[in-house]
C-alpha cells in the first residue's frame, strides 16, 4: 500500500523538525497574494469573476494591483468564503479597525483614551 508523505515525515523527520516546518508553513500561507488566495481556496478566476458579476480579465487586473480599495479586497474575499479584517499594527500592540465592516456600527463617542489592542 502507497504511503502519504506526511506519513514519510511522520516516520523519519523528529518531532522538533516537524514543528518547527509547521510553524514555517503557517507563516508562508500568513504572507499570499490574492491569486494564491484564490487558488487555495480551489476557486478559478472565471468562477470568483461570476460571483463578483464582474468579467474573468477584469478580476485578473484586480488580482495583479498593488493597490485596491478595501470594498473590494473585501467582496473577492468573501466569493472567496472568507472574511477581510483590517488590522493597524503599532509598537504596543493591533487593534482592528471596524470602520470598512458591512455590519452595522456603534453609535459613534468621543474619541477613545487609550488604544485598545486586538
Amino acid at each position: 500500500m502507497a504511503k502519504t508523505f506526511d506519513d514519510l515525515v511522520n516516520r523519519t523527520a523528529r518531532k522538533a523538525t516537524r514543528v518547527r516546518a509547521a510553524a514555517r508553513t503557517k507563516e508562508l500561507l500568513a504572507e499570499l497574494l490574492l491569486s494564491e488566495v484564490r487558488k487555495l481556496a480551489g476557486k478559478s478566476q472565471r468562477e470568483v469573476a461570476s460571483a463578483l458579476g464582474i468579467k474573468q480579465p477584469s478580476l485578473s487586473k484586480l488580482e495583479g494591483q498593488s493597490d485596491i480599495q478595501i470594498s473590494t479586497l473585501r467582496r473577492i474575499v468573501a466569493a472567496l468564503g472568507g472574511e477581510l479584517d483590517v488590522i493597524a499594527r503599532f509598537p504596543k500592540g493591533a487593534v482592528r479597525i471596524d470602520q470598512f465592516d458591512d455590519r452595522p456600527h456603534r453609535a459613534a463617542h468621543p474619541g477613545p483614551k487609550e488604544l485598545h489592542l486586538v
